[in-house]
């Protein structure tokens, strides 16, 4: 299983869960295992066009997705999928 950690913004959608686990290859096949069980994901991790919505930043362990393979970085069991809402300010 991987673990999927969920920030304080998103856990509405996960009944206040701040982890849930999850099976998949990788992290597309995770968020979509996480979104069968949580609806209510969907729109808040993806945009109309089915991209990863621009302010939200996906982490394997410590790597950044964006610098692997997307949504198609793989995962294996025991890793942990960290969601990451951006923080701006000036």
């Amino acid at each position: 299983m991987i673990r999927l950690k969920i920030p304080t913004a998103l856990r509405g959608a996960t009944g206040a869960a701040s982890a849930v686990e999850v099976e998949g290859a990788t992290i597309r096949e995770a968020l979509a295992a996480a979104i069968e069980r949580y609806p209510g994901l969907e729109a808040r991790l993806f945009d109309e066009r089915g991209q990863l919505r621009r302010f939200l930043n996906v982490f394997v362990d410590e790597e950044d997705i964006r610098f692997e393979s997307g949504l198609d970085t793989p995962v294996a069991p025991g890793q942990t999928v960290s969601l990451l809402p951006a923080v701006a300010g000036g």
